[in-house]
């Protein structure tokens, strides 16, 4: 019998380990993570099968924009509803809502179901900074300067969201002119986004002067989709394509494609 209810702090080292079977947390290295975000915010459901969960789901906001950002069932527990059930309370029926799904069909289809259609491919990069085009150096700013620039390419406003993945340990917030992007340092090497601007070129400039900044890290990863231009430029530097997923929306427009690049756990 399986049950769904809104995550407690004490079910936390239970959602955890599933997230750690699935590898959701290679990228967290310390408290808090992003599941410490989800559930501050409210959003974050965990499925049970008796008291022990086995599952969790959870979305974040941006303005009316819903981004699903976790659903999870521990593969003994699959095709058993218990997904569907999530999703069910964690995703609106009239408003706005994407998704990164894996290129598993199952997740696929379960997404279509719920009236959203695939749309390109979210590439997830990694390389050398060392081959990269010269670009100076990005300036340095705060989540507040670079909000709107997020809103107009992530879809919506989420100026809370922003502010606490700035304030954690190694990440910075760059601009150049019309574009941005955070960054977060990892030991040997850094994560970018989100970022975007309000052009293609703007949203490039960004992300190349943002690398051309923390060059001494030689190792950078992004997750691009697919209609990007910077997707060539970075192939032809030596990244490759790590892993792939589907970016799946319910209709509309609602970011950027071509001059947004987002965070692969807060969207």
């Amino acid at each position: 019998m399986y049950t769904v209810r809104q995550a407690a702090p004490d079910d936390l080292a239970g959602v955890r380990a599933v997230a750690r079977r699935f590898g959701n947390l290679a990228m967290w290295p310390r408290r808090p993570d992003y599941l410490d975000r989800e559930l501050a915010n409210g959003r974050l459901l965990a499925g049970f099968a008796g008291t022990e969960p086995v599952g969790f789901g959870a979305t974040f906001l941006r303005g009316g924009l819903t981004h699903l950002a976790d659903l999870f069932v521990l593969p003994e527990h699959q095709s058993s509803g218990l997904g569907r059930a999530l999703l069910a309370r964690l995703l609106p029926v009239a408003a706005p809502r994407v998704t990164f799904a894996s290129s598993d069909p199952r997740a696929v289809a379960l997404y279509v179901r719920q009236g959203m259609r695939p749309v390109c491919p979210l590439l997830y990069l990694r390389g050398p900074l060392t081959a990269l085009p010269g670009r100076p150096p990005a300036a340095e700013a705060t989540p507040a300067e670079i909000a709107d620039l997020d809103a107009d390419a992530s879809g919506g406003r989420r100026d809370a969201d922003l502010a606490w993945y700035a304030a954690l340990p190694g990440v910075s917030v760059c601009q150049t002119g019309d574009g941005y992007a955070v960054v977060r340092s990892l030991g040997d090497r850094v994560l970018v986004g989100p970022a975007g601007g309000r052009t293609t070129r703007a949203c490039a400039d960004a992300v190349l002067g943002a690398l051309a900044r923390h060059r001494a890290a030689g190792t950078a990863a992004l997750a691009l989709l697919g209609p990007n231009p910077l997707l060539p430029l970075l192939l032809e530097a030596g990244f490759t394509i790590a892993d792939l997923d589907v970016f799946l929306s319910s209709g509309g427009d609602p970011i950027a494609l071509d001059r947004y690049l987002p965070h692969p756990d807060l969207g």
